[in-house]
């Protein structure tokens, strides 16, 4: 495998990075994403403003959150460390189980793009944590203790949000947090300095096919498409990022968006994303919530198993149009 972190002396991006003038990256809008904290009792007014943020830019931003700045350090480091070891430790590290811990340069599907994105990628699955945490890598030698205890945390807080959502949404509490959110998985990927960042990207443009996805970045990639134009979404110090994927929407009826974003590469840094991507299991069935299909909200969405949601998913290199036309009632 040819990962990008273990080039050396790169001075110029190879063709088959270089996407074609219409697709490569612009000038984005810089603006601050709402900040959340997530540090009160009034759960009503919580979920309150994380609509009212979400319907304004698709995204928002939590602090007080209950994840350590101090274990969010580690595990930047940690993986980090994991990045700049050998390709032949990668892929040895990553081998025990491919279905459930794997690493690869640019995307699953590199072999079949004629242009590869910028960026190297480990995914593996982290719920229940005893299940899949020895198919982890063994180095560095504190990876699966500092992850491990990344994960659990991350965990703890998904299931303290999706409650304040359900219960927003009046789903009743528990109603995401149960079989909608049982299957994780943690995507780590790693945007190697880049020569020319205007000749390439990181991660193209697209919506999650999660229910829910939590974010950190260490250094400012991210940009979200709002209103036809980029926003540069930096990082905040000790706050996540969060949006909402393609479940959600279609669970919510279409009340709460899958949003629209891409990731830049950097000249002079590498940056690192470590992103919390929650699912339910494949044999789940995602459908509007009857509760909230009426008069003035009809039926928007079909029903469908997640496996066959996730495969079109896939199969249209997550397309916006085509998603939409796929899980629409209204094919007009």
């Amino acid at each position: 495998m040819n990962f990008l972190s273990n080039w050396e002396g790169v001075k110029s991006v190879p063709k088959n990075y270089v996407f074609p003038p219409e697709k490569r990256p612009c000038v984005a809008v810089k603006k601050t994403i709402p900040v959340i904290d997530f540090a009160t009792n009034d759960r009503a007014l919580l979920f309150q403003r994380i609509l009212d943020v979400t319907q304004e830019f698709g995204f928002f931003q939590v602090i007080n959150h209950g994840v350590s700045k101090k274990l969010i350090e580690e595990t930047v480091k940690t993986l980090k460390e994991f990045n700049s070891m050998s390709p032949e430790d990668k892929k040895r590290e990553c081998s025990k189980d491919p279905d459930y811990c794997k690493v690869y340069p640019g995307s699953q599907n590199s072999a079949n793009e004629q242009t590869h994105f910028w960026r190297d990628s480990m995914s593996f699955n982290c719920h229940p944590l005893e299940k899949y945490i020895h198919f982890w890598p063994d180095k560095p030698p504190e990876f699966r203790e500092v992850v491990g205890e990344y994960c659990v945390a991350m965990r703890k807080f998904v299931l303290e949000l999706l409650d304040v959502i359900s219960e927003g949404l009046k789903l009743g509490r528990g109603y995401l947090g149960d079989e909608m959110s049982s299957n994780p998985t943690m995507l780590v990927h790693y945007y190697p300095p880049c020569p020319d960042p205007s000749l390439t990207l990181g991660l193209r443009q697209h919506c999650d096919g999660s229910l829910i996805t939590i974010l950190f970045q260490d250094v400012n990639g991210l940009q979200i498409l709002k209103d036809g134009e980029w926003i540069a979404a930096d990082p905040i110090d000790d706050a996540l990022l969060i949006n909402f994927g393609y479940v959600l929407e279609v669970i919510s009826n279409g009340k709460l968006k899958a949003a629209e974003h891409r990731a830049m590469t950097n000249m002079n840094v590498s940056r690192q994303s470590l992103i919390y991507f929650v699912c339910p299991e494949n044999d789940v069935t995602i459908e509007p919530a009857k509760c909230l299909i009426n008069e003035t909200n009809p039926l928007r969405y079909r029903t469908i198993k997640f496996e066959d949601f996730r495969g079109k998913y896939y199969s249209v290199l997550a397309n916006k149009e085509e998603i939409m036309k796929y899980m629409s009632l209204n094919k007009t």
